[in-house]
């Protein structure tokens, strides 16, 4: 491993401890996420994706959820349309106790994702929409979302470069109240080689008329299923 990679590492190990030491105190949450996105074939895509959620830095679960989908690419590795389902399992706080109430939830989703370049910009739209079913009741929901990496150290997204990320995100209920909530986030990443990258970045969530921060440590696996050969 050469020394820029060590580098590297010790600085993701002061961030998180930096991160653990903010939250105890602040009590932002923290995601742990793994987002995985395997070629089946030239077209067809398995998308597999972990989210432990915490009201602390870990161990306060606010939500678990397990989300999968096949896609389909439109062209070449771009314009992916997408069928999923999503298992989610939610802790909330009864209003002024330490008692928590669970949910469940099964999600049925579709989405459309497009790909864009613009020099050294990297564009990312989402499109989609879910189909929610929480204990006896069904909910309907419209997500788009605008992702931007730029890298830092190399003029492209390949092995070993450091790059900027950043996104917005907004939900639209299909119910009342209309808007559900808005994400921002930015954050740092390191591209491992074309299988792997992670990600160490801060989101802070709109929700009605609350707000709510979170730090997030992101994996991505890409490895795909492919012979090339």
């Amino acid at each position: 491993m050469s020394i820029k990679k060590y580098k590297f590492i010790l600085i993701c190990f002061f961030i998180i401890s930096t991160i653990n030491c903010s939250a105890q105190k602040s009590e932002i949450g923290n995601w742990f996420i793994y987002f995985g996105n395997q070629a089946l074939s030239k077209k067809i895509n398995w998308n597999n994706e972990i989210q432990y959620r915490n009201y602390n830095f870990a161990g306060d679960l606010q939500q678990l959820l397990l989300r999968t989908g096949i896609g389909y690419n439109l062209t070449e590795e771009n314009n992916n349309i997408l069928i999923g389902y999503g298992y989610i399992i939610s802790e909330r706080y009864v209003k002024n106790t330490d008692l928590k109430v669970e949910s469940k939830e099964h999600r049925i989703y579709q989405q459309f994702i497009t790909k864009q370049k613009l020099g050294r910009f990297f564009i990312q739209h989402r499109y989609r929409l879910e189909e929610r079913f929480i204990e006896e009741d069904t909910q309907y929901r419209f997500r788009y979302f605008l992702s931007l990496n730029i890298p830092i150290n190399k003029k492209t997204l390949i092995g070993n470069t450091v790059y900027l990320s950043a996104y917005n995100e907004i939900f639209i209920n299909g119910q009342s109240p209309v808007f559900d909530r808005n994400r921002v986030y930015g954050g740092l990443g390191y591209i491992i080689n074309k299988n792997f990258k992670i990600e160490l970045g801060y989101m802070s969530q709109m929700i009605e008329v609350s707000q709510r921060s979170q730090f997030q440590i992101i994996l991505f696996n890409n490895l795909s299923f492919v012979n090339n050969n």
